[in-house]
């Protein structure tokens, strides 16, 4: 299912919204996020996340273990504790890139994210193939160090994880992921050309976003929230009908998977 999932380019617009999601929690932003200027240099995040998801969906056992031994590495140098309270962090609060909980924020993240966009632009997954997709994830999760018994067993305990997270007390964005992430949306370093497009994928960014976490950030409130889906789901449902279907696969799909196939 991971392939099947993220060999459509379409999916690559799940990256933003992931990582907004990503930087919801204050111990992410400090544990995993500020400590690799991910959010001063958000593109480059993105395109180094979407190397290793490429690298481990795509390419050989070897490079898969090779991208996630990095990545390992990588997090276990940063540790810290929070200089001030944040939400309901206290100061003095320790983070750790590490740290279980925060990657499986991180795993979840990119698993809903890749679902949501998914279901929207290429078309709707039955439960089992949800299942299916969150199992694969399951492996990544362990090549990236999470024990199977840190991660949901299976999508009843993802769906239960999804709530406890976006319905709980655990997320709060800070000023600091706030203005980030405007320069994120508002504000991409891309020649003028390609703003429209890009601004049309930020828009589809804030529309898909969780309701509580695009609260929280306070994006513009105009158009409102619900005129801003559905103008996303009616573009959503001409490109699953009118346009997918017929793209060739050398548009439609990434490289990896055209040379996997």
């Amino acid at each position: 299912m991971i392939r099947r999932i993220h060999r459509e380019r379409a999916v690559a617009l799940s990256g933003q919204r992931a990582l907004l999601m990503q930087a919801a929690h204050p111990l992410a932003v400090h544990g995993l996020l500020a400590h690799t200027s991910a959010l001063d240099e958000p593109y480059d995040r993105l395109a180094r996340t979407a190397e290793v998801m490429n690298t481990i969906a795509f390419g050989s056992k070897a490079d898969a273990d090779r991208v996630t031994r990095r990545v390992r590495a990588m997090h276990r140098r940063v540790r810290g504790e929070l200089e001030q309270a944040v939400g309901p962090y206290p100061a003095g609060t320790p983070y750790r890139a590490d740290d279980p909980e925060l990657l499986l924020w991180v795993l979840f993240t990119l698993v809903d994210s890749a679902i949501v966009v998914y279901e929207r632009y290429v078309r709707p997954l039955r439960r089992e193939e949800q299942a299916g997709f969150w199992m694969d994830y399951r492996v990544i999760g362990r090549l990236l160090g999470l024990r199977p018994a840190a991660m949901p067993a299976g999508i009843d305990e993802l769906d239960a994880y999804r709530r406890r997270m976006l319905e709980g007390d655990e997320l709060y964005v800070t000023d600091w992921a706030r203005e980030r992430a405007r320069q994120i949306v508002l504000s991409p370093p891309v020649p003028a050309l390609a703003r429209p497009a890009l601004e049309t994928a930020n828009f589809v960014t804030i529309a898909l976003l969780p309701d509580r976490i695009r609260e929280q950030y306070r994006f513009s409130p105009l158009p409102p929230p619900l005129l801003r889906k559905a103008l996303v789901e009616g573009g959503a449902q001409y490109m699953r009908r009118a346009v997918m279907p017929f793209l060739p696969s050398r548009l439609r799909l990434v490289p990896g998977a055209r040379a996997s196939a």
